[in-house]
């Protein structure tokens, strides 16, 4: 009788660790402000509404699909299944670009936060945090590359220590939570000049103000997905995505709403990044900016890690499927990306060099980072709408439906880039014929796209 092995990979616990680590990192400790800026209590709660059913969609949508096609590895490859190789490509370098452009965020948020304990540090923005997040990032990518799975291990401790300090933040919130202040201005924000009161047209315009805000702490949470290759089981998969978006949207309502009992919107929107650090401050002394601190250090240094390994998986599987050259897809005998991982770091190094020019960096790069995930957004939804229409089982209706309400919900493609890289491959690959009609549409509107959106940002139509 032969002896049963147990299976290697990433079991759900560390794959729900992968979805809170992707997720929860920077963006949560500044959202305090983030939506204070732009929204009232009431405007703000609707957000999170809109926003809950949106990326619930996108959730189901994921795991009916990682249940349904299991051999697809990598969530950019539902695009290139249901619409063709070109489409697939652009998926997948929005995706990656996406994915490394989150690091210069974490970046500016880390070396902020750290300048609460160290005043060399500053905002986050000069030399000395440049050069402190470089050494960092070289030593996740060499942690990396030692090995997927040990790094899932440590991915799993982490977020069990940055839930700590967020817990504690939400129980004195609670504790000092003060309902008249909450509802003092439930409606309008401190700059309206409409007077209190439920006023649509104001009230929509708050939430649009919040929504990139909102995105931004979402992206992420496809990352059980994006590891699938590498767990135990695929329907573990699905389930990690479906409980980790319940414990984030419980957890970022909590964090963003009950500052609102605590102090008036506008002094909110006027507190320092990150947000809450300097909330927790004012709300019980030194030890809670501390304690925030270290979460934050904590917490980005996670994330950090699940985005390093990330972009790296998304460069090789799209080398496994012809996308890229093949060299992004080779492994060393630990299973890791090697050339793919050190290639996005050599990237990541030449764009860390913006902190020192722009004293906007964090905005900037999680603005391009949420706007580029939402490309591979759509085209999932998209493809969950197709599959669904063809699916001859008794739930493809209410699979359709998930599509539906996600691809609604995402917002259509704004600037994508690679399209030369994808020519020469495929004129290397000895294809006659680069682009098919649709593909051609779809290849001169991502140029136009992009030509207005440069435009727009020297000009100053479009702004971060």
């Amino acid at each position: 009788m032969k002896k049963r092995t147990k299976k290697s990979g990433i079991g759900l616990i560390s794959l729900i660790a992968i979805v809170i680590n992707s997720s929860i990192g920077a963006g949560i400790f500044g959202l305090i402000s983030g939506i204070a800026s732009s929204a009232s209590p009431g405007a703000a709660l609707i957000a999170w509404m809109i926003c809950g059913i949106g990326i619930l969609g996108l959730v189901l949508s994921i795991n009916n699909l990682v249940l349904k096609k299991p051999k697809l590895n990598g969530i950019f490859v539902y695009a290139q299944e249901g619409f063709g190789p070109f489409d697939g490509f652009i998926s997948g370098w929005g995706y990656w670009l996406s994915s490394w452009l989150s690091n210069i965020a974490f970046a500016t948020m880390l070396m902020s936060a750290t300048g609460f304990f160290f005043p060399v540090f500053g905002n986050g923005q000069n030399l000395p945090s440049v050069v402190a997040a470089s050494i960092l990032s070289w030593v996740l990518t060499v942690l990396v590359n030692r090995g997927i799975e040990s790094a899932s291990f440590i991915n799993t401790f982490i977020a069990i220590c940055k839930l700590i300090p967020i817990f504690i933040f939400i129980t004195f919130s609670f504790i000092l939570f003060k309902f008249n202040v909450f509802d003092s201005d439930f409606w309008s924000t401190f700059n309206s000049n409409i007077s209190s009161g439920f006023h649509f047209g104001d009230v929509a315009n708050q939430i649009r103000g919040c929504l990139m805000v909102i995105m931004w702490v979402f992206v992420g949470i496809e990352g059980a997905s994006v590891m699938a290759k590498h767990a135990k089981s695929k329907r573990d998969v699905g389930l990690a995505t479906v409980l980790g978006l319940s414990c984030l949207l419980a957890i970022y309502v909590l964090v963003s709403i009950l500052p609102y009992g605590i102090l008036s919107q506008a002094k909110l929107s006027q507190l320092r990044s990150p947000s809450m650090q300097y909330l927790f401050q004012r709300m019980v002394g030194k030890w809670g900016g501390t304690l925030i601190g270290l979460g934050v250090v904590i917490s980005i240094t996670g994330s950090w890690l699940s985005w390093t390994m990330i972009p790296a998986q998304t460069m090789s599987d799209m080398a496994n499927e012809g996308l890229l050259p093949k060299i992004f897809g080779r492994t060393n005998k630990r299973n890791a990306s090697t050339f793919a991982l050190f290639s996005t770091e050599c990237l990541f190094q030449l764009f860390l060099l913006t902190l020192l020019v722009t004293d906007k960096a964090y905005i900037f790069a999680y603005s391009l980072c949420t706007v580029a995930t939402i490309v591979t957004y759509v085209f999932v939804a998209a493809y969950q709408i197709k599959f669904s229409l063809l699916d001859k089982e008794l739930n493809n209706k209410r699979q359709f439906f998930y599509g539906i309400i996600a691809f609604v919900f995402q917002v259509n493609v704004i600037i994508l880039a690679g399209i030369p890289v994808y020519c020469y491959l495929q004129k290397h690959d000895n294809h006659t014929k680069v682009f098919g009609p649709i593909e051609l549409a779809v290849a001169g509107l991502t140029v136009l796209a992009a030509i207005y959106a440069i435009y727009g940002l020297i000009v100053g139509s479009i702004t971060f």
